[in-house]
């Protein structure tokens, strides 16, 4: 069965081996649950799960595992001892600063006469350029280390040798099919290398340079290093997670006066610093100085030993970041429009938007912000008139190669580098159009449609009372979290809701919990205060979340903070009485609800002519067997006129969700039959006058035995019909001796029966007692069975 609350995003649940996750659970004493989040990520021994867990106590490689660490250190070493110039190439994002900085301090450290230069992301672009190599050569640089780039400067370093210089490469992007003749190339994926770890961050492999050449692990720099590493969102795996939490400790403790100034700065408490922090904080400050303008005021502030220079630069970055972020909202918004107004999704499967005047430095972000929106890969292009170009940025879906797809284009893209789900390139203005147009025929032969929903990564299916205290408190232990290490998913399956409520000052936060078998969790779901009208009731959810602890006024519980939610069964909203349908109508969507009525006149009564063209009025039992109401939201406005016309409608297939509406204009003049002993007292008294002017007199007999005057009417044509008495002007006299007749042969009667005994089933029963009758109409399905 579908779902009948449909979640955000496909969920891929993974089943670890049990045999593996007992064996790992039993060794280490740890909960099960913890064990299957260990065996997910790859630990599956005692060992790898030690190191794993407690990445504090861990060492690091030897680095002089890198190949050509031996040659390159002999040669740094040559340039200290003889006075050389030597200076850093850096890059103009996170990790190239954190990898600049790393790199300059241990040179001076080392006693090296040393500067730096990060080349303009707007001037010069990425990685080294000729004209700064000659600058180099004309102030007496004889050596030049490249930090975060230089793998692919094959044209550059062939200039620099022409020119004297040395270069050592240190770079950890993607070596291409032909690498450059430098002095020497620190790689973990240089061609032959046998370094255990190869997914360094660029400020990863500076670090080893720097513990190279000054013998010792330099601790004092790993703060700069955790920041490069989780900004370049790099695999938070193998070395790296050590370099990502050792280096968050010494960042909690830094004595670095520019972080500290950026610390009070952003009202960031030290003690609480952690990979987030780095990741919403630190990195988008150190990011937007080389986005809108030159890097260096980033390196200064992590180097500097003013205090005034370190605050003002704390300032300028934190100013930097708030204009950063107000552009990407613009040009977030501008591109958004386009797609809506020029290139909708629903007809592209890839978008590709350009306009002249946006700044090239912050088009990743709104190409990532656009994926986020629409969920298609995505190329966001600023375009140069005056140049006849346009530089781009792009970013992917699973399952949509874009380095592959946009290698099928090399004839249009004179540059163009990247990875599956990240790229960057150049090409001539004139092909914009012709790019579009095949990478969406790309996308047309490799993307069905379920690849245009996201997916959802779920490390564990679990019960309710799984979700315990102890288990999140193990969880602290995963940290820190980042690509290749996510925060895990639980999943929790079919559980009932025992409360709901929204929250927040504008509602739009849900508070709930959840039971199952007698245990429960707390949940919070932040943006999800919607479901509040989507879920029913009764409802059994399904949820995906992340398990963490919450603590509040000393008190700590377990939570799950929600991530999707959906509901498999078919869900009853009980609006009968509510006042004003129309609003509830209007906020379901129009391409799943389903509007039904069974008599004409509610139309006008309930005043539906907003909704006019989707009324479905049903007067017979083969228009109701007709119409299907699979995954429709199905608003019942009336009352059917025989329970048969509603079995027929839900006999043969299952809505999402049923909205019992059952508009009445007015509460009928009596919602029970008169009894026998009505009938037989009225008929007594009858029989006892003769005669009986109704007309007149109807009210007070009425008024007297405590009924209604409609009362004394219905039994008196009940009466007519079974030929007891004769009326004429509204006074009715017995028959003489009359045939003996049942009150189920008046039609009256039976009609009278027939709608109460329907509305006590569909208007005055309880929400159980109606779910249950209107699943049962489901011909041999059962209410439970609908409910499985």
């Amino acid at each position: 069965m579908g779902y009948m609350l449909i979640a955000k995003t496909r969920w891929d649940v993974k089943h670890p081996d049990e045999h593996i996750v007992k064996h790992l659970a039993e060794q280490l004493h740890i909960d099960p649950l913890i064990a299957k989040l260990l065996v997910h990520r790859g630990v599956c021994t005692a060992k790898e799960a030690d190191a794993f867990l407690h990445p504090l106590k861990q060492p690091f490689h030897d680095p002089f595992l890198l190949d050509g660490m031996e040659r390159a250190i002999a040669r740094i070493n040559r340039a200290i001892r003889q006075g050389e110039s030597i200076l850093v190439y850096g890059d103009y994002d996170a990790d190239g600063v954190c990898s600049t900085t790393v790199m300059v301090s241990a040179l001076k450290e080392a006693g090296a006469v040393v500067d730096f230069y990060i080349p303009n992301r707007f001037t010069e672009g990425y990685g080294p350029n000729e004209a700064a190599f000659r600058r180099a050569k004309e102030q007496g640089v004889s050596l030049i280390v490249t930090v975060d780039n230089g793998i692919a400067a094959v044209k550059e370093v062939a200039l620099a040798n022409e020119l004297g210089m040395d270069i050592i490469v240190t770079d950890h992007h993607e070596p291409g099919p032909v690498l450059p003749e430098a002095y020497e190339i620190i790689h973990p994926k240089k061609p032959g290398s046998t370094y255990p770890f190869r997914e360094l961050a660029g400020v990863g492999v500076a670090f080893k340079v720097a513990h190279a050449l000054l013998g010792d692990v330099p601790r004092h720099l790993l703060d700069v290093v955790a920041i490069g590493t989780i900004a370049d969102l790099v695999p938070l795996t193998g070395e790296n997670r050590l370099l990502a939490a050792q280096g968050l400790e010494e960042l909690r403790r830094t004595k670095r006066i520019g972080l500290r100034a950026l610390w009070q700065q952003c009202r960031i408490e030290a003690k609480e610093i952690n990979e987030q922090t780095v990741g919403f904080v630190i990195a988008p400050r150190m990011n937007a100085v080389g986005r809108l303008g030159g890097a260096d005021p980033a390196v200064r502030l992590l180097m500097t030993e003013d205090e005034a220079e370190a605050k003002r630069l704390a300032k300028e970055m934190d100013d930097l970041n708030r204009e950063r972020q107000q552009l990407v909202a613009e040009i977030a918004e501008e591109a958004a429009q386009i797609v809506r107004e020029q290139f909708p999704p629903a007809r592209h499967k890839v978008l590709v938007v350009a306009k002249e005047g946006w700044n090239p430095g912050v088009i990743g972000i709104v190409a990532s912000r656009l994926v986020e929106q629409f969920y298609r890969p995505t190329i966001v292009l600023s375009i140069d008139a005056e140049k006849g170009i346009a530089k781009g940025s792009a970013r992917s879906i699973h399952g949509f190669d874009l380095f592959a797809s946009l290698s099928t284009c090399r004839d249009i893209l004179p540059h163009f580098g990247g990875h599956p789900m990240a790229a960057g390139m150049t090409l001539s203005i004139d092909h914009i159009d012709e790019l579009r147009q095949r990478l969406n025929a790309l996308a047309d032969e490799t993307l069905s449609d379920d690849d245009f929903t996201p997916i959802t990564v779920v490390d564990a299916v679990c019960s309710v009372s799984d979700l315990t205290l102890s288990a999140a408190e193990q969880l602290e232990q995963f940290a820190p979290f980042g690509v290749g290490n996510a925060k895990p998913l639980f999943l929790i399956e079919n559980v009932s809701v025992e409360m709901m409520r929204r929250i927040g000052a504008d509602q739009s936060h849900l508070k709930a919990v959840f039971a199952e078998n007698g245990a429960t969790v707390d949940g919070i779901g932040f943006g999800f205060g919607h479901l509040y009208d989507e879920i029913a009731p009764d409802a059994k959810v399904s949820v995906v979340g992340e398990l963490a602890v919450n603590e509040w006024n000393g008190l700590r519980k377990p939570q799950l903070v929600i991530y999707d939610v959906a509901v498999r069964e078919c869900q009853l909203f009980d609006v009968r009485g509510q006042r004003d349908i129309r609003s509830l109508i209007a906020s379901l969507p129009k391409e799943k609800r389903l509007l039904i009525m069974f008599r004409k006149e509610t139309e006008q009564l309930a005043d539906m002519a907003l909704f006019k063209d989707e009324l479905h009025y049903i007067h017979s039992s083969e228009e109701a067997a007709a119409l299907c109401l699979d995954g429709r939201y199905v608003v019942l406005l009336d009352l059917p006129p025989s329970l048969q016309i509603l079995k027929m409608l839900l006999r043969s297939s299952l809505p999402a969700r049923i909205y019992a509406v059952f508009y009445q204009r007015e509460i009928h003049f009596f919602r029970t039959l008169p009894t026998r002993d009505h009938f037989k007292w009225f008929y007594a008294f009858l029989r006892k006058q003769g005669v009986f002017h109704i007309a007149k007199h109807g009210g007070q007999l009425a008024r007297a035995r405590g009924w209604t005057e409609e009362t004394v009417h219905f039994m008196a044509k009940v009466f007519l019909e079974l030929e007891f008495i004769t009326e004429r002007n509204g006074v009715i006299s017995l028959i003489p001796q009359p045939a003996k007749r049942d009150l189920n042969e008046s039609p009256t009667y039976r009609l009278k029966q027939a709608q109460l005994e329907l509305e006590n089933l569909l208007l005055y029963s309880t929400y159980e007692q109606l779910k249950r009758c209107l699943f049962e109409m489901k011909g041999s399905q059962t209410y439970e069975e609908a409910n499985v």
